[in-house]
């Protein structure tokens, strides 16, 4: 499996890993600078040359990966029976420079309500590098035509069509996805801040609309909900920044993707 496969599986498996490049040889080496090594948290793909190099970057990247490290490091490597090693002795007679690159799970969005804020808004979110779930309940909306404007999208993007129960998309999304509710129907909205509040994996739950729809929802959702306040107080209404007060679908979309990557960076890692 080439390196560009192994780190598209590990993305589609929304699985952390490393990928470990040779950057400088001097002398004699294993590999060629250029070589390059997937590790994820089981399994390794590529070579940049066994030994010590090799099952020390691993050992590394696998750490590094354990703590969520953002930022990518460099080893070096002095191949000679002089050195001490923890995994053996290499003696080729050169030394050598890897780079660790972090390859982080990408952080997933879900849109429930593919109108024209929705839209505009999956616009926006689609050149960032995520898994964006587009869901809607009308077939219409989410036709290619329609949807061709995202196709030369960054982000991943996943379509579903629910004719029927729209909440019963939220138990198949990734653990930590940032969910957005934005239907045309108010009553689909309830159903799905219901539904997002028993649905424990999500991360952020944001609500679009008026005050006056959060009083009635929050009224509904404590009482015939039977939720509790903190967890009513889950959801965040309305969405977007309050700076920002136009009513434009396309200026609204801007006003909640900047919310949602505000929140992003809050976000403890």
């Amino acid at each position: 499996m080439t390196w560009v496969a192994a780190v598209a599986r590990l993305r589609a498996r929304r699985e952390s890993g490393v990928l470990v490049t040779v950057t400088t040889v001097r002398g004699h080496a294993p590999r060629d600078a250029g070589a390059k090594l997937v590790v994820g948290q089981t399994e390794t793909w590529g070579s940049i040359g066994g030994g010590n190099v090799e099952a020390v970057s691993i050992d590394r990247a696998r750490e590094m990966s354990a703590a969520a490290k953002k930022e990518p490091e460099v080893l070096d490597f002095t191949l000679n029976d002089k050195v001490t090693n923890q995994h053996g002795v290499q003696c080729c007679g050169g030394t050598v420079s890897v780079l660790l690159e972090p390859l982080p799970v990408v952080r997933a969005v879900a849109i429930f309500g593919v109108g024209h804020v929705g839209l505009e808004l999956a616009r926006i979110l689609a050149r960032q590098d995520l898994d964006l779930h587009l869901i809607d309940s009308r077939s219409d909306i989410l036709t290619e035509d329609r949807l061709a404007v995202l196709a030369d999208a960054v982000a991943q993007v996943h379509v579903h069509h629910t004719p029927l129960l729209p909440e019963e998309v939220l138990a198949e999304l990734p653990p930590g996805t940032h969910v957005l509710v934005m239907t045309h129907d108010h009553a689909e909205d309830a159903a799905l801040c219901d539904a997002a509040l028993r649905t424990p994996h999500l991360g952020s739950i944001g609500l679009i609309g008026s005050a006056a729809k959060w009083v009635r929802f929050r009224k509904r959702l404590l009482t015939e909900g039977g939720h509790d306040e903190a967890t009513v107080n889950r959801i965040r209404t309305p969405i977007g920044m309050t700076e920002i007060t136009g009513k434009e679908p396309a200026t609204i979309a801007v006003s909640v993707a900047a919310d949602l990557l505000r929140t992003f960076e809050r976000a403890v890692p």
